[in-house]
């Protein structure tokens, strides 16, 4: 979701009862952190009570999508959303880690009821990472992952 669509969804609202689980890296927890804090924020913002909003911390990136898979198996929960940050290093381990993990949320995403939320950034240093929080320079990725998730339970197909 770009800056733009984060526009267009600012009359978006979580349904009543709504209830959202994020599994949260904590590796780079500078990073996630931050994207923890304003996801969770704007899921309020937009009607989602606090006391409906689980969260798990997991080691790493590669770990998220084992803590989604769990979430979505409880059967509790409207969405789910990922939350991490992988940071190119000196090896190819990057890439091995940000398609993992993309793969994994799409798989759960085609074989679950329920949307899971891609919400990891992948950059190529700490200052691309930082500009991606907070309504940094590239806008505010968690708050973006938190209006997806809520206009995700809220589609309706005909």
């Amino acid at each position: 979701m770009s800056i733009i669509n984060q526009n267009l969804g600012s009359t978006v609202k979580a349904k009543k009862g709504a209830k959202i689980a994020i599994a949260v890296s904590r590796y780079n927890r500078e990073i996630t952190s931050a994207l923890l804090e304003s996801c969770k924020k704007e899921l309020i913002k937009r009607g989602v009570l606090r006391n409906n909003i689980d969260v798990t911390e997991v080691p790493g990136a590669f770990e998220l999508v084992y803590a989604c898979k769990k979430f979505v198996d409880l059967n509790k929960y409207d969405a789910v959303i990922a939350l991490g940050a992988v940071i190119r290093g000196e090896t190819p381990h990057f890439d091995f880690i940000a398609l993992s993990v993309s793969h994994g949320i799409m798989e759960l995403n085609l074989e679950n009821k329920i949307p899971v939320i891609f919400g990891v950034l992948t950059t190529e240093n700490l200052k691309q990472a930082r500009d991606r929080i907070k309504g940094g320079k590239r806008g505010d990725k968690a708050a973006e992952a938190a209006i997806t998730a809520i206009e995700m339970i809220n589609l309706k197909i005909n």
